[in-house]
């Protein structure tokens, strides 16, 4: 689709992105709201104060653009704060209830192959997520710290073994293909958003499977209470 007022809608059917695209492309635009579309026209009420928006897809060098610039959609529904979970340092957090099946965060960094990934020190792998069978997404540091990137915060998400979110392919008019962090029940304000990271078990030696301390704690207390006998 191409055109100077072009929308792209977000999940929630009223955020949207309003301005000038060429082929699906977004060129530059500002943010609005959908006020009614009854009439089978819908109608934009733009922001008044709204920054603009380009399409801004990561590189394997670069991660953005404007990397301060946050999403909007994003930013209306979680913030960073200190992790509940022992040694995790910060999480992520609904800042609305929100139900299940909600896009709550996205997930964008630079782009990488696998091959890189396996090849380097696990410790540079603590932000890298699988978009496809050829790409790793990843925030590297000094990007992993919001006073240097905030543009999506889908990275801030901690892992559970119980988490009450997902990962999930999206493409975002801004980022391109990515993943998304969705809900997999509804969720209340201020309760922290986890996803399962799905690192591998097997033992790696004797300290346990190559993961972060606060994770192979998060195991061991995880399988304690799998193990424990339960009450009839």
């Amino acid at each position: 689709m191409t055109g100077v007022s072009v929308a792209y809608i977000y999940p929630d059917g009223h955020t949207a992105l309003y301005g000038s695209f060429v082929d699906g492309e977004l060129i530059e635009a500002r943010l609005a709201t959908l006020i009614s579309n009854e009439t089978g026209r819908p109608r934009f009420e733009i922001a008044p104060d709204s920054a603009v928006y380009s399409y801004d897809k990561s590189t394997s060098t670069c991660i953005g653009t404007h990397t301060l610039l946050p999403d909007p959609y994003e930013s209306q529904r979680v913030f960073v704060a200190d992790s509940t979970i022992k040694g995790a340092g910060q999480g992520l957090f609904a800042k609305t209830d929100a139900e299940m099946d909600s896009v709550m965060a996205f997930y964008n960094g630079v782009r990488i192959t696998h091959s890189e990934v396996d090849s380097r020190d696990w410790a540079l792998n603590g932000n890298t997520i699988s978009l496809d069978e050829d790409t790793v997404i990843d925030v590297p540091q000094p990007f992993d710290q919001t006073e240097r990137y905030c543009a999506s915060l889908g990275h801030k998400a901690n892992h559970s073994f119980t988490p009450n979110c997902k990962y999930d392919p999206f493409v975002h008019p801004r980022f391109g293909p990515i993943k998304c962090i969705r809900t997999l029940r509804a969720v209340q304000k201020d309760e922290e958003l986890t996803v399962a990271y799905g690192y591998d078990h097997e033992p790696m030696g004797k300290n346990g499977p190559e993961a972060p301390d606060w994770y192979k704690q998060e195991l061991a207390l995880f399988q304690q209470r799998q193990a424990a006998p339960t009450d009839q």
